[in-house]
């Protein structure tokens, strides 16, 4: 959903524009979160629930980055903190070059929920058009902006019936044309194919990859992980509230210590033969390779080990880039 701060964003920020007080910002680094941590607590203040345990990342510029973790890791707190609409119990995150509570920084950022909350009443024209108005876009440009996102989710046959009449699928793709209103620099869409059939799923996965194409910054946050494994340059996975591995998905999930070999237009004959062998039947594009295994077992393996290990936090990035690698928090901090 993507979110009108026009009124609150007229009055000071005096602590929010890092872009400009700090000398180490670095406008490639969209979102980075040091030691962040959120604590729930009763109406006591006892701790009741600790969401997110120090969480340290970076979500570099034009990247489409996956939060995974389970239900109660601490993904729907993380996208909260960036948004600000909550506030840290300890550390801090900076988005955009600003802190994350300074709302003022919403204007530059796009947000689809797992849920969509928009007026049954009003059809999709009429739903851009409104929350383009929130944002001040000039009518012409508003104008041309709406069809615009019509046609890029796929809605020009269904823009004038009413939302109360849309399926979920459709739903989700206003939802997202909801959130691009504003032509945000980065995007942040919780459970994006959520609802969505098969075609439907793809066209979103495409939707996401032309967004990057085009130098959007994405975070995404989803259960399925195939829709992950596909669009995603990097993942973090998170476990009760800590990060337990982070990396590129490529390296992530190849499989060390084996080799594979694929060629292309080999007879029959050649299939057991070597690659010197591939290579004199013709074989095509031969590729000699390490094998992946798939984000969905990588998931899997680390919730078990998680759970026999409660403690355990990441040493490295398993057959991930040096520079992809978070080190784990100091647990003094």
């Amino acid at each position: 959903m993507a979110t009108d701060t026009s009124a609150t964003s007229q009055s000071p920020q005096p602590t929010g524009r890092l872009e400009q007080s700090n000398p180490d910002y670095d406008p490639n680094i969209v979102i980075e979160a040091q030691n962040l941590t959120k604590v729930y607590r009763d109406f006591w203040g006892r701790q009741k629930v600790r969401a997110l345990n120090a969480l340290d990342l970076e979500v570099r510029k034009g990247e489409i980055f996956g939060l995974l973790g389970p239900n109660g890791s601490g993904k729907s707190t993380t996208i909260k903190l960036l948004l600000g609409l909550l506030f840290p119990t300890g550390g801090r995150a900076i988005v955009l070059g600003k802190n994350a509570t300074d709302v003022a920084k919403n204007e530059r950022v796009g947000y689809l929920p797992e849920e969509s909350y928009l007026y049954k009443f009003l059809n999709a024209e009429e739903t851009l058009d409104f929350y383009g108005r929130l944002f001040d876009i000039p009518a012409k440009i508003r104008k041309e902006r709406v069809q615009e996102l019509i046609q890029l989710v796929g809605l020009e046959k269904a823009k004038r019936r009413q939302l109360r009449e849309y399926s979920k699928g459709m739903t989700r793709r206003i939802g997202l044309a909801q959130a691009l209103i504003n032509d945000p620099e980065l995007i942040l869409l919780d459970e994006p194919t959520s609802g969505l059939d098969p075609l439907g799923t793809r066209d979103m996965k495409d939707m996401i990859l032309k967004l990057r194409d085009q130098g959007k910054t994405i975070v995404m946050c989803s259960h399925l992980l195939a829709d992950v494994e596909d669009v995603c340059d990097r993942i973090a996975i998170l476990f009760q509230g800590d990060l337990k591995e982070m990396g590129r998905v490529d390296s992530l999930l190849k499989v060390s210590g084996e080799t594979q070999i694929k060629a292309e237009n080999l007879p029959e004959s050649a299939h057991e033969e070597i690659r010197q062998i591939i290579a004199k039947h013709g074989g095509k594009n031969i590729v000699v390779d390490n094998p992946r295994t798939t984000l969905e077992d990588l998931f899997l393996n680390i919730v078990r080990e998680s759970e026999q290990r409660p403690g355990m936090r990441p040493t490295s990035t398993t057959g991930g880039d040096a520079d992809s690698a978070t080190p784990p928090a100091d647990p003094s901090n």
